[in-house]
Formats: C-alpha cells, structure tokens, sequence
C-alpha cells in the first residue's frame, strides 16, 4: 500500500492507504480527525467539506493521491481553541439544530470570507450549497454576515 505525506492542520501526517481512498476517509479512519463527516458520497450535501489552499473542497470525492502537495485544513484546524469568528457566529445566533452539517457549513463559509470578506446575500447563496436538513439556511446566512461584521 502507498505512503503519503499530507500537511494537515499545519502538520505534517504520514498515511498509508490505496491511491484512490478519499480524502475524508483518510482523514477520519486513519488520521481519526472525526469533525469531518460522511453524508452524500457523491459531493452533494458538503457534510464533508475540508480546505485545500483555503479553497472549499468536498473530500469524499477527492483521492488521497490527489491531495500530497496542498494544505489541508478541517475543522479541528480551523481554529486551535474553537474562537474562529464563524464559530463565535455559530453560537451567538444559535445556528445548528442537529449539527451534523455544521463543520463542512462552517469550512464552506470560513472559504467564502477568505475571498469574500463581506458577501451579500445572493454571494452566500451561491457559493454555501451545503445541505441542512434542518433548515437553518437563515441563520446560517445571518451568522455569515455576523461573523464578516465581527472579524
């Protein structure tokens, strides 16, 4: 089986798994980095949306092989101590109801406002296409504006 060398979290991890594992599998079995999580399999609903270079990626469908020169970041990476202004957003507006999309929903927006530090609505909505059961899309939309107005 092949070695990989994967820089995650601003750390330099060794895996060993067949070439076309993807990504969020590596992540969670070998790496047990378990923030990242499993929902469509075919890239639709974002539960597991990680950043490569600081771009949103959905990593069930993105091989290991794929991904040895880039930076990967989850959503243990995206902030040591859990004080990232989206997660502060997240908290304050009361967004997630069951919260099993929230870390790919919050890896998608934290993405948007890298690019886009103060998007509109209609920037949000196109770019945030991860699926929420629950329905929170309002607040998820509020808490990104929240975050951009507090950061």
């Amino acid at each position: 089986m092949p070695k990989y060398t994967l820089s995650v979290n601003g750390k330099m991890m060794s895996v060993e798994a067949d070439a076309d594992t993807p990504l969020l599998w590596v992540l969670r079995d070998h790496l047990n980095l378990l923030g990242t999580k499993f929902g469509c399999g075919v890239a639709e609903c974002g539960a597991c949306t990680v950043h490569l270079d600081g771009h949103a990626v959905r990593s069930c469908v993105k091989p290991v092989s794929a991904v040895t020169n880039n930076k990967i970041v989850t959503i243990e990476g995206l902030s040591a101590t859990g004080d990232h202004p989206l997660q502060k957003a997240w908290e304050e507006l009361d967004v997630s109801q069951c919260g099993y999309c929230q870390a790919g929903q919050l890896m998608a927006a934290a993405a948007l406002l890298k690019n886009t530090p103060d998007p509109s609505d209609e920037e949000i909505d196109a770019t945030i296409t991860n699926i929420c059961r629950c329905g929170t899309h309002v607040r998820i939309r509020k808490a990104i504006h929240f975050a951009a107005k507090n950061s």
